[in-house]
């Protein structure tokens, strides 16, 4: 696509915006950002983008005057794509795209493969990412996982493989992008706040594989009803993954084994008690990661080396440490209620819990009700706690307590364990009522459990 000349608005100038803007400035089109809310200046702005060409920054007010010089918007994940200004732009017949859209249509790679779905999206990307760096040194892991897909879109070539965490308001604004193999792992209620209702949400997930053909594959999980009903009308060629079905074609579990179905034929991948990960749900990512490799052509003996040797991801039930016989998790990751659940189920040891954070319109009664044994106590933090409060109550659940912030929870869960006990951080909320993000909420956590 040739941007020469062109004028291209920028909504958000967060990370994704000024990575957006950094690859439209050098293929030479000139870019307008534009930021309602910032507090910056258009000088700092401007400093964060530092790059050469013509760059003009609007903080705080769309110049409706000037909207017809611009070809396209590229908007931000973080934006609403029914806020007002957007709406003025729609108006104006000026076309919406994603950071997504840009990096598909810029970049030269076509081998693609699209991970999204509500829980289990990092770690089965990350999995998938070191299977395919494995057998294709010119790997790009990117999306919704922390490295934009428009901050490297210059270096990706056509021989390379791009894995990427596709999050719902990335495919809000897909046109035509178009991965190899998508997959979506699983859909329960999240991001309600922003997308109204769950059939909305569930819609969204499944624009992923809107522009497949029957010739590329979609990985589907077979006991996710939602997931299974969207085989009968999707483009793409369904390949199923179950951890409680024998498939007749797909992956599933056999025998102590992850195996793949194809033709009639039982290829086992890798052992169960090799995944070094807790939690049924974690034998549903390799599951998941696995269906992805074997149709990106993946040889299977590489699938198993890397599977076997995989650690986890930062924040998603990771270990920290075990103080006076007390071990402590971390699974800042866990912002929805069903993350929240599997966390809980992984637990083996008698739980303190930290929960509660941003409200994202969220119910936390099925969480609640997982607690059952596991949960010895809970510790409630943030805008929700006393919503959380309130849920216990209504399910009979006492053993909780208010925090007055992160560190005195951390406190309060240390006095409150017991040698034998393990104290988990999941929160089955957003974190941006208290931190900048989940990652920040999870160093700070690891911090305060190493000071003890």
């Amino acid at each position: 696509m040739d941007l020469k000349d062109k004028t291209v608005l920028v909504a958000g100038a967060g990370k994704s915006g000024v990575d957006s803007s950094k690859l439209l400035l050098s293929r030479g089109a000139r870019v307008v950002l534009f930021d309602e809310k910032t507090k910056e200046t258009e000088d700092e702005v401007k400093a964060r983008v530092a790059s050469k060409g013509e760059l003009d920054i609007w903080i705080g007010e769309l110049k409706k005057d000037r909207l017809s010089e611009i070809a396209f918007m590229v908007i931000s994940p973080g934006i609403a794509v029914d806020a007002p200004f957007t709406e003025i732009i729609r108006e104006k017949n000026i076309p919406i795209w994603s950071e997504i859209e840009l990096a598909f249509t810029l970049s030269e790679s076509r081998e693609i493969a699209a991970i999204t779905g509500t829980n289990g999206k990092t770690t089965t990307t990350t999995l998938v990412g070191e299977i395919m760096k494995e057998y294709n040194s010119s790997t790009f892991v990117v999306g919704n996982i922390g490295t934009p897909y428009t901050s490297v879109a210059n270096d990706i070539k056509k021989e390379s493989a791009v894995v990427a965490e596709i999050s719902s308001f990335q495919l809000e604004t897909i046109i035509d992008f178009k991965p190899r193999v998508s997959a979506i792992l699983n859909l329960t209620p999240d991001h309600l706040d922003r997308h109204y209702t769950f059939e909305n949400y569930a819609n969204t997930k499944k624009k992923i594989t809107m522009n497949q053909t029957s010739s590329e594959v979609c990985v589907l999980n077979y006991d996710d009803e939602l997931c299974r009903e969207f085989a009968d009308s999707i483009p793409a060629r369904p390949l199923f993954f179950s951890r409680t079905h024998d498939l007749e074609e797909g992956v599933y579990t056999s025998d102590g084994y992850i195996v793949i179905r194809e033709n009639g034929k039982k290829l086992p991948v890798i052992k169960l008690s090799d995944i070094k990960l807790l939690g049924t749900h974690n034998i549903e990512n390799y599951m998941a990661a696995i269906a992805i490799a074997y149709s990106m052509d993946v040889p299977i003996a590489t699938i198993e080396k890397v599977c076997k040797a995989f650690m986890g991801v930062e924040h998603r039930i990771e270990y920290v440490r075990t103080v006076n016989g007390v071990d402590y998790y971390n699974d800042s990751k866990g912002t929805n209620p069903d993350a929240a659940i599997k966390a809980v189920e992984a637990m083996v040891k008698p739980a303190i819990l930290i929960g509660g954070g941003y409200d994202k319109g969220s119910s936390y009664d099925e969480w609640v009700e997982s607690f059952g044994k596991k949960v010895k106590k809970l510790v409630l933090i943030g805008k929700t706690a006393e919503k959380i409060a309130k849920c216990c109550d209504e399910h009979d659940f006492k053993d909780y307590v208010m925090a007055e912030d992160f560190e005195s929870a951390v406190k309060l869960c240390a006095e409150s364990a017991e040698e034998g006990d393990c104290v988990l951080l999941s929160p089955a909320c957003a974190s941006w009522d208290m931190f900048k993000s989940y990652e920040e909420r999870g160093r700070i956590f690891k911090d305060l459990v190493n000071k003890l």
